[in-house]
Order: C-alpha cells, then structure tokens, then sequence
C-alpha cells in the first residue's frame, strides 16, 4: 500500500508538478498543495517500487519542524488537512539549496577522501576523519537542477552568477544557521545528532519564506548521540536515521545512479525494512509514537480532505 503517482484536479488548479518525491499542485497562483507520496529516490534517480507510510512520515516530520520554527523564520505551511499533504503559501523559490553541514561524512567525505580540500569555496583542515564534527558548521550550497543531479555551487559564485542577490543570500545564510542551531538542540533532547540537513527558501512578496520539507530523513541525516564518540575513535560507522542507508545498499550492489548501471531488485524484505526505518525516525525526533493511517485508498482520502479545506477556504 504505497503511493506513487497522483493526478488530481483541484478547484482553481493551475499546474501539477511532479518531483521526485513530492506532487505539487498550484492552486490559483496563490496555494500550493504539496502531496507528499511514497516514492523515494537516491543518486537523484526514483527507485522501482514506493515505501508504505513514507509520505506521511516525511509530511509530519516537516509540518512539526515548520511549526517549531516559525519563530525563526516565515514558512509557507497554512495547513495539512491530510496526514500525507501540506497546502501552504506560493512562493518564487530561489534555485539554490542551502546544505549545513556539522560532521564530515556522505558525499563530503567522499570528496575529502579522494583529496578535495575545498567544498564549495570552503576550505577543509588537513588531518579530519570520517564523521568527525566539523569547528563550525558549514555551508555549501548546491544549484537546484531542473533534472539530473544538482551541482555544487560556492557563495561567491552564487551572488557574482546573480542567482540569488547578495542580500538574499544572505538572509538565507542567517536563516539556515538558526534553523540548524534550533534542529540541533531539538535531536540532542531526542538523544540523535542533526549531522546536516538542506533547507529551501522561496520568496513573496518581497519576503524571503522557508518553503518545502524541514528535517526529514530525505533533507537530513542523524547519528545516535549514545556511542557516537566510541565509534568514532575506532573509526567504525555511526549508526544513523537518515536515507543514507537506502544510498548504501545501491552502493553495495553497484548502483550510483551513474549511465549503464542497473537498478537491483527491491525486495518486499528491502521495502519493509526502508518504512521501518522511516517510522524509527519518526517516534525518536518526534517524540511521540507514529500511528499509520492505513486508509486502502490513499488517493481518494486525499483527495477528499483537500477538496474539503479548498472549498471551506475559498467559500
């Protein structure tokens, strides 16, 4: 029972757009609806098969962070009238994303291993280990592709190419190193490390807005506080909730999403262990235990709770 695909059509519906993992419907060119489905993807490729219950994992998870830092800075969230949709603000959304990162680790320590000192116009130190903390987070931006895999992008090269103005910028940069510093605090309580994490701004009218997802396990990744320190001194693997194991497992059978490759089998086994995982994220960032709406059809329940707050909004 996962959702995959979608084809709404909504009051006043101007455009469907359909990312990897999200359906975004334009209301009016006002409202966004932005329908969370079960696909999931990694090496910016969709893989075969939906994860049940991932949709409404990866909505509640951002509905309550968009709440827990409202205060820091305006999001688009207006209201989740089902457990697998936001419906927010439309806002013009700027074609960067904003990554933070804490530790060395995923596709940084990649890059360091095979030498890179300098990510995205920021220089590393010499000597750092796998999953070691990095002095001071940093930030290293990324252009947000039309399709195909997103490209590192530095500051400087941001505000010179005139992607985003320099003001712009930096009103992102301040709103990402307070939501990170919030993020942080919040999984130190739940007893996780927020090791880095990507967020997205838009703007309207004039005012820069967070918009899409906010720490989830598909924008986040998080090592368990208890063990961390031992496991790094022995140079062994963190255990983490982020999607970084599902990227592992392609690893492991030969698949970087690079030409020519082929995609291994999912195995109902793989799947339910991917949701388990999902759910596992939930209740210990949460705090609370995950209760699965287990609707058969998903698309029809959709359906009716956003017809029912479009048509109370605009009447």
């Amino acid at each position: 029972m996962a959702l995959t695909t979608t084809d709404f059509h909504f009051p006043e519906q101007r455009s469907v757009y359909h990312g990897k993992v999200r359906d975004v419907y334009d209301i009016n060119d006002d409202l966004m609806v932005m329908v969370a489905t079960d696909r999931i993807s990694a090496f910016d490729v969709i893989l075969p098969k939906g994860i049940p219950f991932k949709g409404q994992v990866l909505n509640q998870i951002a509905a309550k962070f968009l709440d827990d830092t409202a205060d820091i800075v305006p999001n688009w969230k207006l209201a989740t009238p089902d457990p697998m949709v936001t419906v927010g603000l439309k806002c013009e959304g700027f074609r960067v994303e904003m990554i933070i990162r804490g530790y060395l680790t995923g596709s940084a320590w990649r890059e360091y291993k095979n030498g890179a000192r300098m990510l995205c116009g920021v220089p590393l130190p010499e000597g750092m280990k796998e999953n070691q903390k990095f002095p001071v987070p940093i930030i290293t931006p990324t252009t947000k592709a039309e399709a195909g895999h997103d490209e590192n992008i530095s500051r400087e090269e941001i505000i010179a190419q005139g992607i985003v103005s320099k003001d712009d910028y930096e009103q992102m940069e301040q709103y990402t190193r307070a939501l990170f510093q919030r993020g942080t605090e919040i999984a130190a309580k739940r007893g996780l490390i927020l090791v880095d994490t990507k967020y997205e701004f838009g703007k309207r009218n004039g005012k820069v807005y967070l918009i899409d997802e906010i720490h989830t396990p598909d924008s986040s990744r998080y090592f368990y506080a208890e063990g961390y320190e031992e496991k790094f001194a022995k140079g062994e693997p963190q255990r983490q909730l982020s999607k970084e194991f599902v990227r592992q497992w392609l690893i492991d059978r030969g698949f970087m999403g690079q030409a020519g490759q082929q995609m291994p089998e999912m195995t109902d086994e793989f799947v339910g262990s991917v949701t388990d995982r999902y759910i596992e994220l939930y209740e210990h960032i949460v705090g609370e235990a995950f209760v699965k709406d287990e609707t058969p059809d998903l698309a029809a329940r959709i359906e009716k709770n956003v017809m029912n707050y479009l048509n109370h909004r605009i009447s």
